[in-house]
């Protein structure tokens, strides 16, 4: 990201009702989860300790924004069955719900007639950080782009709610 443009911590703070997150791939390879991914992968063991190095920064962000009045909400839309990296995911979220997280997750096939956004991103109330990743998900170049055309943002907003609505929340979604 081009260093005048807000970094994620900076929309986060600034955010005043909403932060939303939208991921659509199956796989992401970004470094700063390489380690705990591999120790996953070799163990079964996922990190699920909000105080631990690795989510304890992720878990004052959330709850300085909830405490605000924001509610902060992520939604994934999966391919089943599920691929390795999302079993990943799935066994940390308690972490994010913990956090102040609300959490969903739709089947891909679910998603049909929805109209989707290309890339993921989050949505903080009036702006839009989308995120760039090449085909084997890592971060692309450049890895997020900040966007606040009001038509853009309304147009991925009311995806993201259509996607919402449709999903079912993490305590409800069974592994595929």
């Amino acid at each position: 990201m081009p260093p005048s443009e807000p970094r994620f911590d900076e929309l986060l703070a600034g955010a005043r009702r909403l932060a939303v997150h939208l991921e659509m791939r199956d796989v992401y390879t970004v470094p700063d989860e390489a380690d705990d991914y591999r120790h996953w992968c070799e163990t079964g063991e996922r990190d699920v300790d909000p105080s631990s190095a690795y989510w304890a920064p992720w878990v004052q962000m959330v709850r300085a924004a909830t405490v605000r009045g924001v509610a902060m909400r992520r939604v994934r839309i999966v391919s089943e069955p599920v691929s390795d990296y999302i079993r990943y995911e799935h066994a940390g979220t308690v972490v994010n719900l913990f956090a102040g997280e609300e959490v969903r997750w739709l089947s891909r096939h679910q998603a049909v007639g929805l109209l989707l956004p290309a890339v993921d991103g989050w949505l903080f109330d009036d702006q839009l950080l989308l995120n760039h990743f090449t085909g084997a998900g890592k971060w692309a170049e450049p890895p997020m782009e900040l966007r606040t055309e009001p038509d853009l943002v309304k147009a991925y907003a009311h995806a993201v709610e259509a996607v919402w609505e449709r999903a079912v929340p993490h305590d409800q979604y069974e592994i595929r």
